[in-house]
């Protein structure tokens, strides 16, 4: 508990969360509703953090106190308290390895169809659904973006926020190319194929990003949106898609009533894929000084699911493998993402 307490930083997280407390009381605090939801939000995770270290604490003390009173008859229930106690420093341990800048915050997350065709495009399809069941399981918040659908099946690509307690800090793991090996359904001869995907994932910050871009490196497409969305949106061009010039990174939404509605919100998307770009440089940078850095390209794929000859699911970058391939496709991602945090936590001690 004594080296949890300079990660957690509880000192200053009980601070902020009086800060914020005094703040929402404020008469004009719902004035800005988007606004005063993130500040809610931060408040309910900082709440959930104090009060859990503290109750903790409170335990460990109390369970210590009992201990040096020595009773015989309390030996069963101390012992009991102790394994519960261990087990719940045990999960501190875990969340302190979620310690990252924007760990804590939302997350929005892409899937990008890649080398493959149609059989790309349904793999594509198959990953949202993944991790559309991964939130799920968790009781995650999930809105979709923006989505194109495929040309025979599946989709092309596809946007979603996820809203929830580190949601950005899992699903980082899952950044890179993610490789299908199966007998295609869409082969009339039935031949194994190979499928790529790109997933990206970046997080959904909540202060404003001090990032000024030029209106001249922009161009701004509007169409008509495809899948869900209303009568509204699907007769009218209120789909935007933004590029952004200098770096090609691309962003859509249509999820919005109105093409303004819609801009907005693909305008504040590409502000914090420009900055997450910003970020993932300066961290390439410095790994390839430590000669550690690996491109994700399609040569690189982050993890591969094997459906045929053989059933697995392995993550190149730990190691960590599932033969049980239906249920990660249906959502268990947990091991592999704990597997990826610990590992990452192991090389920054190294």
């Amino acid at each position: 508990m004594s080296s949890l307490w300079s990660v957690f930083d509880i000192p200053k997280e009980t601070e902020e969360l009086h800060l914020l407390e005094a703040q929402s009381t404020q008469a004009d605090f719902w004035n800005n509703p988007d606004a005063a939801q993130r500040v809610m939000r931060k408040l309910s995770r900082l709440k959930a953090n104090v009060s859990t270290w503290n109750s903790t604490l409170q335990r460990i003390k109390d369970a210590v106190e009992l201990a040096e009173m020595a009773e015989d008859d309390m030996a069963e229930d101390l012992t009991h308290e102790a394994e519960e106690l261990a087990g719940v420093v045990e999960r501190m341990n875990f969340r302190a390895k979620l310690s990252g800048r924007f760990d804590s915050e939302d997350a929005y997350l892409a899937v990008h169809s890649g080398a493959g065709g149609t059989d790309a495009q349904d793999w594509a399809e198959m990953l949202l659904r993944m991790y559309l069941r991964w939130a799920e399981r968790r009781g995650f918040k999930v809105e979709i973006v923006s989505q194109m659908e495929g040309d025979e099946a599946g989709i092309k690509s596809a946007t979603i926020l996820v809203q929830g307690e580190y949601v950005y800090g899992y699903l980082q793991s899952e950044r890179g190319v993610h490789r299908l090996v199966r007998l295609s359904p869409f082969d009339s001869n039935h031949r194994r194929h190979t499928s790529f995907c790109l997933v990206e994932a970046w997080p959904d910050v909540q202060e404003d990003i001090d990032l000024v871009i030029d209106e001249k490196d922009l161009q701004i497409d509007t169409f008509r949106s495809s899948g869900a969305g209303g009568q509204n949106v699907q007769k009218n061009a209120t789909a935007v898609r933004i590029t952004h010039v200098p770096t090609g990174v691309v962003v859509s939404c249509q999820n919005e009533r109105s093409q303004a509605q819609n801009k907005d919100r693909a305008l504040k998307v590409l502000k914090m894929r420009l900055l997450d770009l910003q970020r993932q440089k300066q961290e390439e940078e410095f790994a390839e000084l430590k000669g550690e850095h690996v491109s994700a390209e399609w040569g690189n794929a982050i993890r591969s699911y094997v459906l045929h000859p053989y059933r697995l699911v392995k993550d190149t970058r730990t190691s960590h493998e599932s033969g049980n391939t239906q249920a990660v496709l249906d959502g268990d991602l947990d091991e592999f993402m704990e597997a990826f945090l610990a590992s990452r936590v192991g090389a920054a001690q190294s």
